[in-house]
């Protein structure tokens, strides 16, 4: 499994705006679509292409297209709908599919809610929006799902990440033999976890500083 830390000053600059307690709502939700668009870049740099003969005011030339199948966004509700928009301004023709998780808060294990998914992903490039990558059990149940309907390769983005939870996503799909074809790209990987679960020294809860308490 791959990892990539965005190492970029931008990154670093909005990342410690969302981390601050006094951002409010709205703030949090423009920075955090600001830096999901940052994240996105570097995430789509295996985005598949193929060759397209065009011709420019001056002459004949060949470029690059998206490859068909189409890549698919996949947001992780509620708290990945805050990264939707980021990631499309950078992806406008990709379709987008849902996937609603909710963890358990006293085993810290996720299950499936809701879907809004093609049955059939073979060949589809995914990439999954879960802004944070805690005690690691979401993803790999969102990995896992994308996984058994076909897709091939399959790039998670994250605001932030535990270390706790990079090693159970990478054990669990080096275990199934699909490492190869996962990867995450996250804005940093803070210390750890504490008791709850919760990313240290993380941003709080990222559905709630997106959308409130409710």
């Amino acid at each position: 499994m791959r990892l990539h830390v965005a190492d970029h000053p931008l990154v670093a600059h909005k990342l410690t705006t969302l981390r601050d307690e006094a951002t409010d709502s709205p703030t949090f939700r423009r920075l955090a679509d600001e830096l999901v668009t940052l994240l996105a870049y570097e995430a789509t740099r295996d985005v598949r292409v193929e060759p397209a003969s065009i011709r420019t005011p001056v002459a004949s030339t060949t470029g690059v297209r998206l490859a068909a199948p189409k890549p698919l966004v996949v947001p992780i509700l509620r708290a990945g709908l805050g990264m939707l928009d980021g990631m499309v301004r950078l992806l406008p023709t990709a379709e987008v599919g849902f996937l609603g998780m909710i963890r358990d808060e006293s085993t810290l294990q996720a299950s499936t809610y809701a879907t809004r998914l093609p049955e059939d992903l073979s060949g589809r490039q995914c990439f999954v929006l879960d802004p944070m990558l805690a005690t690691g059990g979401t993803l790999v149940a969102a990995v896992r799902f994308l996984l058994e309907r076909g897709a091939d390769d399959i790039t998670a983005i994250c605001l932030l990440a535990a270390p706790e939870g990079v090693q159970v996503l990478r054990d669990a799909v080096e275990a199934d033999g699909t490492g190869s074809r996962v990867s995450v790209v996250t804005a940093a990987v803070d210390e750890r976890l504490n008791e709850l679960g919760y990313i240290v020294p993380g941003l709080g809860d990222a559905g709630d500083r997106l959308y409130g308490v409710v």
